[in-house]
């Protein structure tokens, strides 16, 4: 895999990327990405004050990057856009404070020309912090 950086394939941006580095990239398969939690992010001050906590669902949503990145790597689906389709089987399974690092995994378990499906889950330290099922659409970017 050639060096890629994950604004080169998504088009998210601060405060809203949430993938720092891409590990592995299996172009339309799967990705594998981290992200680094400083406790500088814009949600821990609210989310708790006094015990800051990576709200769950942007953790749903760095998988659903991962999972982007994956899609976008394809050549089928480069000049397209995954939006959100659904989430199912959430679980949340890890507390995840500032200071920890998160990676990410992402496999597709079904795309076609118009939308897709994929598996992921979020590791911290090797223990699944949260795990979920994706549901994509494919639009015109």
């Amino acid at each position: 895999m050639t060096h890629v950086r994950p604004e080169e394939l998504l088009p998210h941006r601060p405060p809203f990327l949430f993938v720092d580095e891409i590990v592995d990239l299996q172009p339309g398969v799967s990705a594998r990405g981290r992200w680094r939690l400083t406790g500088d992010e814009w949600f821990f001050a609210g989310h708790f004050p006094g015990r800051p906590t990576l709200p769950g669902v942007l953790m749903c949503e760095a998988i659903a990057q991962v999972g982007a990145l994956a899609v976008r790597s394809d050549d089928r689906y480069a000049d397209k856009l995954p939006l959100f389709g659904g989430l199912d089987k959430a679980r949340f399974r890890r507390q995840v404070v500032p200071g920890d690092e998160l990676v990410l995994e992402c496999e597709m378990a079904r795309m076609s020309a118009r939308a897709g499906r994929g598996v992921g889950r979020a590791l911290l330290g090797g223990d699944v912090a949260t795990e979920c099922e994706l549901m994509f659409v494919v639009v015109d970017a």
